[in-house]
């Protein structure tokens, strides 16, 4: 499959899945890495405790309190499920760092364009590639991604996909400069393995990412984290 997608996850992609999950599910939960891990790398790319970070497809994940116990002091949430963020606004209804909101991440036209430093996804991505329509949904998310980005403004993009499934996909939507870090698997205990290489340096990119491999060889068992740098768009 060209989006590098497991064929039985194309629920992922649908709403209606998610609702049922969480209605289902409370216990918080962490897609591919919690903040610990990435925490090194965030600190890199989002220095400054005031920048506004906004985290897409928040789920009921503790990412973002920790982000706030990390001294982040503005962290807006979006989940397309009404039934998570109605859960997570009670739960921190008291944290004037958080905010909840139910948005599809295809529109996200109650923010106005340039008002974040930080995008952070940790799966929605591959979540929309999961389901019907998925690269027509995907470019729009990537569009609205960098829209409600400020320049040189950084969406942080934690995958299971590897260059050859997303560096053209991101190089399509928008115009980005893109570092490519990578950071092992969880281990059974929740915390990730012995690390492939450092997270903290990045991968040698080529235009089509093929590069990757002779680094970490074939099949890594990695997330790939995809720094994308807005850049401002061409001019026509």
């Amino acid at each position: 499959m060209t989006t590098g997608t497991p064929p039985s996850s194309q629920a992922y992609g649908e709403p209606w899945y998610w609702d049922n999950r969480y209605a289902h599910e409370s216990a918080p939960f962490d897609w591919y890495q919690k903040y610990p891990a990435l925490a090194p790398l965030i600190r890199i790319y989002v220095p400054h405790r005031h920048q506004r970070v906004l985290v897409v497809g928040c789920g009921n994940s503790a990412f973002s309190e920790e982000m706030v116990n990390d001294g982040y002091e503005v962290v807006v949430n979006v989940d397309i499920s009404s039934v998570v963020i109605e859960a997570m606004q009670a739960k921190y209804s008291n944290w004037q760092q958080l905010k909840y909101i139910k948005l599809d991440v295809r529109d996200m036209s109650p923010f106005q364009s340039g008002s974040f430093d930080a995008v952070i996804d940790k799966g929605t991505l591959d979540s929309i590639l999961c389901g019907n329509n998925s690269r027509q949904n995907a470019a729009q998310m990537l569009d609205e991604v960098w829209r409600v980005l400020k320049e040189k403004g950084v969406y942080i993009l934690v995958t299971y996909g590897a260059p050859v499934y997303r560096l053209g996909l991101l190089k399509e939507s928008c115009t980005w400069s893109i570092k490519l870090h990578v950071i092992a698997k969880f281990g059974p205990e929740g915390s990730s393995e012995q690390p492939a290489r450092e997270l903290t340096d990045p991968i040698p990119l080529d235009e089509s990412g093929s590069s990757v491999e002779d680094v970490l060889g074939k099949n890594p068992d990695v997330h790939y984290i995809y720094v994308c740098t807005k850049l401002p768009k061409a001019k026509q």
